[in-house]
């Protein structure tokens, strides 16, 4: 998941000049795709209220004369069971790729933290110098030295 930071572009001073969030979707894998829509599916009202009708449909065509699976739905205890195990891979799936996304996003963070510290300790180097430089020419000129 790290790979792919360091291949983004940066400026001069290191500073990373495309979105993180861009350049890792544009690298996901087919599987973590479907990782990723599979789990914004399963976890939407959509989804939860496709579900409740069709356990209501499927209860009700069995109550009547087409009664494949008759109560207390055997089959459809088997379908649930099945629906639950797969829905634990996928939410196992998610956190994994939630957790390199947090590792991979952590990483940029310290990488621009480290450009941006690079910087300031730049600008703070350029501010003594031209302190150093105001005291001197001071001296120069037979002024008293200014308070730091």
């Amino acid at each position: 998941m790290h790979a792919y930071i360091s291949h983004m572009s940066t400026d001069d001073a290191g500073r990373p000049l495309t979105n993180w969030h861009t350049s890792h979707t544009e690298q996901l894998t087919r599987g973590q795709r479907a990782a990723d829509r599979l789990r914004n599916g399963m976890g939407s009202w959509t989804f939860i209220a496709a579900f409740v009708l069709f356990m209501l449909a499927w209860a009700a065509v069995n109550l009547t004369a087409v009664a494949w699976d008759p109560y207390p739905y055997i089959l459809l205890n088997l379908f649930l069971s099945m629906l639950a195990g797969l829905q634990g891979a996928i939410l196992l799936i998610a956190a994994k790729r939630q957790d390199a996304i947090a590792a991979a996003l952590a990483q940029h963070d310290y990488d621009t933290n480290l450009a941006a510290k690079r910087e300031i300790e730049e600008l703070m180097e350029i501010n003594r110098t031209q302190l150093q430089l105001l005291r001197e020419l001071r001296s120069a000129a037979g002024e008293a030295p200014a308070a730091r």
